[in-house]
């Protein structure tokens, strides 16, 4: 199957935000290692696009591994919604198996434990270690894809939302080769055009020979080392063997049987139009924002039932102006405000593109 099948995103994050909700776990590494450049013969920014998006991917496994230092804020608990917090900063490790379109397996390894989700044709298994529970549900003869998780779980996803953001505010060109997973790779650079981003570059490692991404990267304005980066630190492109798409449950697990077709709840996914009405973005591509209803808040300085409100707008700046007046939290790639209504206005974007918005 292509590397690019569509897929819908979280259409309440900003682009640069969104993937770092990619994986879970604790491993505790370092940046990854840089290797010499190796020798490639040229290829052109139009090219590698090409190998993209004409790449195929029958058989894969392989271990990846993403670092976050974004400098949020403890505002993903305001949100109504599972994402943990935890997720957005640190080092973390995941596991990925892929065998045709209807076998793929994802595990999700930190220092507690392990979560996994499992598709084996029509079932879809999903195990937590922690609690030794799991989920089992089949899916409807007729929705092929609706097992798959709406988050990128490696840099093949990460890098399809990326490019999906390709248009007149992108300038796309080709960076320096790289070795990555102990394979040779062309390195694609996305530079957004529009002022009012802070991210300054996307740059995405292709397999010289597979055409697959193996490495992508998010550098803020200013930035001399990447705020998000997630790549493969080894990587087979053979099939893998079938047990490893077989849920073998532990002794002692407790099994919830959810039916024919229905959603699994512990996944984080991007909610269906109609899901979310307290979430909505504003804008598209680089300089989407975020806008969200603030839990049990209505004004951040009220005692309200989220005391994470009140936590937050005490350690932030008091900002005002003429669509009102809230608290600023700036760092490299990601600004927030939390206005005095209740309302979150979060991205990628400079803090007048949010005042902008929150006066819309």
């Amino acid at each position: 199957m292509s590397v690019l099948t569509s897929r819908p995103a979280l259409r309440w994050l900003v682009p640069a935000v969104a993937v770092v909700t990619v994986v879970g776990g604790g491993a505790a590494l370092g940046r990854f290692a840089a290797n010499a450049e190796p020798s490639l013969p040229p290829r052109s920014a139009a090219q590698l696009l090409v190998d993209l998006q004409t790449a195929r991917l029958d058989g894969l496994s392989g271990t990846v591994v993403q670092r976050a230092d974004l400098g949020l804020p403890p505002i993903a608990g305001l949100l109504s919604g599972d994402g943990p917090a935890d997720l957005l900063t640190g080092t973390h490790t995941v596991r990925v198996w892929h065998s045709g379109p209807d076998k793929q397996r994802i595990a999700l390894v930190d220092t507690l434990g392990e979560r996994d989700i499992i598709r084996n044709g029509r079932d879809v298994w999903t195990w937590n270690s922690r609690t030794n529970t799991a989920t089992h549900r089949t899916l409807p003869a007729d929705k092929d894809a609706a097992a798959r998780p709406e988050v990128p779980a490696t840099p093949q996803d990460a890098a399809a939302t990326a490019l999906a953001a390709i248009d007149p505010t992108t300038e796309v060109s080709v960076g320096r080769a790289a070795t990555v997973a102990g394979r040779d790779a062309y390195e694609l650079v996305l530079t957004p055009r529009d002022d009012a981003s802070l991210v300054h570059q996307v740059r995405i490692a292709i397999d010289a020979t597979e055409h697959l991404p193996l490495r992508f990267e998010i550098f803020a304005d200013g930035g001399d080392r990447p705020a998000f980066e997630m790549a493969f630190t080894q990587i087979d492109y053979a099939r893998p063997d079938a047990d490893q798409f077989a849920f073998n449950p532990p002794p002692g697990v407790r099994v919830t049987e959810e039916g024919v077709g229905r959603e699994r709840p512990d996944v984080p996914r991007g909610p269906a139009d109609g899901e979310r009405p307290d979430v909505r973005t504003v804008g598209e591509g680089w300089t989407t924002v975020v806008v969200a209803k603030v839990d049990g808040a209505q004004r951040p300085s009220a005692a309200t039932d989220a005391p994470e409100v009140d936590v937050l707008a005490k350690q932030l700046p008091a900002v005002s102006g003429d669509w009102g007046s809230g608290r600023l939290f700036r760092s490299d790639l990601v600004t927030a405000l939390l206005t005095d209504d209740g309302r979150l206005i979060a991205g990628a974007v400079t803090p007048e593109r949010l005042y902008e918005v929150a006066r819309g």
